[in-house]
């Protein structure tokens, strides 16, 4: 296909021919969509109308789970039609703008887990200066230029994407995977997407380096802490932050730094599916498990809905 246009579809991974397969797969993913928005939509709720959570923390979880929530969004609705419909067909433009948003939304989690890590070293290696350094203008502030500095990035990586000359409409995965999409180029990528890619590499590298220090700053302040009980509360709101950066860093690094295929393979898709799925369905759970304030919020939301229920 060398004359690949905008008027064109792609064609996307089926996760079987078989129809009874592929209806296990519409449930199993309305499963984990419906637990990834219920979840979320739970975090946002008890942030939003709980003033004890009212503060920097817990402000970065809020708007960690709208991302998630977008990020979810953007790919399973889409996977989970092909399977009900088995039409394995996306436009062009449709195509775009799952990899744009993508891109937006995935660079702009990297950025609040970062932020999260700087308010967490804040927080406990130097607690005297917290309120006067994560100050209400400081978080939005921060958060602002994360969604600018994302958006900028995601159009710029898109458009650069979107320029190279397709020589197939076979994307082997099951959303417009950028990887899966560059291996359909019919030339060699030209240097302004290898310099993207280097970047976006360079840039999740960074930041996972930048929390991995901070969070030896975090360890090694904490474990001077004479409390027990002082050092299992740091502990409780620093690692579900950094089994998320972990988990989200480490399949996305392996995913796009392996050695190119000209297929897919079940290691590809299980990895797409950790890295883009996994992450928003979970993330609401391992930060309220251990976390007694959201916890104590979910339950007093709870108490309210059913005293609704009953007056009404």
């Amino acid at each position: 296909m060398s004359n690949f246009t905008s008027g064109s579809t792609f064609l996307l991974l089926q996760f079987s021919d078989v129809r009874e397969l592929q209806f296990l797969q519409f449930f199993v993913f309305l499963a984990m969509y419906l637990m990834a928005v219920t979840g979320n939509l739970l975090i946002i709720i008890a942030v939003a109308l709980d003033h004890r959570l009212h503060t920097p923390m817990y402000f970065f979880l809020f708007n960690l789970a709208m991302i998630d929530l977008g990020i979810i969004s953007v790919i399973v609705p889409k996977s989970m039609a092909m399977s009900l419909t088995n039409d394995i067909s996306i436009s062009y433009s449709g195509c775009v703008a799952q990899v744009f948003f993508y891109l937006l939304f995935a660079s702009l989690d990297l950025v609040v887990l970062t932020i999260m890590a700087h308010d967490r070293y804040v927080a406990i290696c130097n607690p005297l200066q917290y309120e006067r350094i994560m100050h209400k203008g400081a978080c939005l502030q921060m958060v602002a230029i994360g969604c600018m500095a994302s958006l900028l990035y995601a159009t710029i990586h898109t458009s650069g994407t979107f320029a190279i000359t397709f020589c197939s409409n076979i994307v082997n995965q099951f959303f417009c995977d950028l990887s899966q999409l560059i291996k359909l180029s019919c030339s060699h990528i030209n240097l302004v997407e290898v310099g993207l890619l280097v970047t976006g590499f360079g840039i999740a590298v960074g930041c996972f380096i930048f929390i991995t220090v901070t969070y030896g700053h975090i360890f090694t302040t904490v474990l001077r802490i004479p409390s027990v009980h002082g050092q299992k509360k740091a502990f409780s709101t620093c690692l579900p932050h950094l089994t998320v950066v972990s988990l989200l860093i480490f399949s996305s690094l392996f995913a796009y730094a392996k050695t190119p295929t000209g297929s897919s393979s079940t290691l590809d898709v299980a990895f797409a599916v950790v890295y883009s799925i996994i992450p928003p369905m979970l993330n609401p759970f391992i930060y309220s498990m251990r976390n007694k304030e959201i916890k104590s919020a979910l339950w007093k939301l709870l108490d309210f809905t059913i005293i609704s229920k009953r007056i009404f």
